[in-house]
């Protein structure tokens, strides 16, 4: 058993930067710092230089968003609110209002998704040695005791801005919807001070686009895990694309590779799909989302994508084919699974 932990890259977005419309041989003007742990960039027209200002003003709602959300800052409201919970069962009547109702929206993906989606799950993620970069195959024992700790239902949501803690022992992270609620906020900067296009990231796992030129923003989708690491390319407009992978961290054991994204109703590492990608209107959704289909595989895809119009899912399964599947339809994308690098 190896008790060290890997990380592979997951190339999700390729972000026109190889690769320019075959009309145009332009350069892109790139507008980015490090926030959460990664780059936030924004991609700009060469037109559009005048909005440059626009671009770092956007990139400073970014740091706000991160020092907001941050489970690594002793000082944000997340941080706040899991000492409070470790101090016992008990109410917060004081809870950041733009916290708040990230919660409550976090609780209804929760619910959309059967329990896919879990901002409570940090319990597994400690117990299976990634927080500490040291990960290893937990015993049975250990796995149902994280899981006991894990649950919306130790969330009540009683008025705005009031939670009540169930138990005392409850962690939350948004970290699967964090990077893209700082894109949503980032664009929403953007379209107040007038720029009319731009191509937003967070890392290489959170895209938000904001106008563009038929046929839309290319990007390509990516995955070290197969064996034709290219998946797909997206031309988008007006809507936001998030990506998990199975394969950004993992731990060797057991003769078994164990990816980083849990499924929270059973405690043990997600399974079966390789690669999982959301189209939607707003880049938190579509990174929640993403997660929750990573865990629930195709038939949750189907169902959610089916329920809610203006979706699309693209997974690619841990099988022979390696096939990616498309589940549902966005109006602002266009999907290219035929091109070949």
């Amino acid at each position: 058993m190896s008790n060290s932990l890997s990380r592979r890259r997951l190339l999700t977005l390729d972000v026109i930067s190889r690769t320019p419309p075959a009309s145009s041989a332009r350069r892109w003007l790139r507008v980015y710092r490090t926030a959460m742990a990664c780059r936030f960039e924004v991609t700009l027209l060469p037109s559009d230089a005048a909005h440059v200002g626009a671009a770092r003003t956007a990139l400073d709602e970014a740091d706000r968003v991160e020092a907001l959300l941050t489970i690594f800052r002793a000082e944000s409201e997340v941080s706040r609110l899991n000492r409070c919970a470790a101090d016992g069962v008990m109410c917060l009547d004081d809870v950041d209002q733009e916290l708040w109702a990230l919660l409550v929206r976090a609780a209804a993906l929760h619910e959309r998704t059967g329990g896919a989606f879990d901002i409570t799950s940090t319990p597994l993620s400690r117990c299976w040695g990634f927080l500490q970069r040291e990960g290893a195959v937990p015993s049975d024992e250990a796995i149902a005791a994280a899981r006991a700790r894990v649950g919306m239902s130790s969330l009540a949501f009683e008025s705005p801005g009031r939670v009540r803690f169930v138990r005392p022992d409850v962690e939350i992270n948004l970290n699967a919807m964090g990077k893209g609620y700082g894109l949503d906020r980032m664009g929403g900067v953007l379209r107040r001070l007038g720029v009319p296009r731009a191509l937003l990231s967070g890392g290489r796992s959170s895209v938000l686009a904001i106008g563009g030129r038929s046929p839309g923003w290319p990007i390509d989708l990516e995955s070290p895990q197969t064996s034709q690491p290219h998946l797909a390319r997206v031309y988008l407009r007006d809507g936001a694309l998030g990506t998990s992978g199975a394969g950004e961290q993992y731990i060797l054991g057991d003769g078994q590779r164990y990816g980083h994204v849990f499924d929270p109703r059973n405690g043990r590492p997600a399974r079966g799909v390789l690669s999982a990608s959301v189209i939607t209107d707003n880049a938190a959704d579509a990174d929640a989302l993403s997660t929750a289909f990573l865990v629930g595989g195709p038939s949750l895809a189907a169902r959610y994508c089916e329920e809610h119009p203006g979706t699309m899912a693209l997974l690619t399964l841990d099988d022979e084919t390696e096939r990616t599947h498309v589940f549902g339809s966005y109006a602002g994308a266009t999907v290219d699974q035929g091109r070949s690098k």
